[in-house]
């Protein structure tokens, strides 16, 4: 795979990464099976602010919902360096899920999260290449117009 390194791309990039965001109920931010991370599904927050709530397609254009899926990112990236405690600990990016709040014959999910995806691959490069599922909902917790999970493998 290939060297390059998350740190390095995120610094030279400029990124501020929000505090890692805690449950909101009961249950794990993350579990680690073998080499695999698991993250819980994780809403557009930024250090305990909650942003980015509404309806895609009406109330939220799929532009602020790009944004807010790619806020969705760095705060999974978040949990992952507070548990690694490098992002190139990342050996590769495996899959998103991500549910997007999506309005009466909105079907520009994908695109939403593109947000995301684009994001992981400009700090990972080819590491940050993964599968991914964009579905539309019609509710989400506080609100949010995206909730995205992840799922990584970690280098041994």
């Amino acid at each position: 795979m290939s060297a390059v390194s998350a740190e390095a791309n995120l610094l030279a990039l400029g990124i501020e990464l929000p505090e890692p965001p805690r449950a909101l109920a009961s249950y794990v931010p993350l579990q680690r099976v073998g080499e695999l991370l698991y993250t819980s599904g994780v809403i557009p927050v930024f250090n305990g602010e909650v942003r980015f709530k509404g309806v895609v397609g009406a109330d939220v254009s799929v532009k602020d919902g790009g944004r807010a899926a790619e806020l969705c990112a760095l705060n999974i990236i978040s949990l992952i360096r507070s548990y690694t405690g490098s992002l190139d600990e990342v050996e590769q990016f495996i899959q998103l899920s991500g549910f997007v709040r999506s309005a009466q014959g909105f079907d520009e999910q994908p695109r939403v999260m593109n947000g995301a995806s684009d994001l992981i691959f400009k700090i990972f490069g080819e590491r940050g290449r993964h599968t991914r599922q964009a579905l539309g909902t019609n509710e989400l917790p506080l609100g949010v117009a995206v909730e995205i999970s992840a799922i990584v493998r970690l280098k041994t």
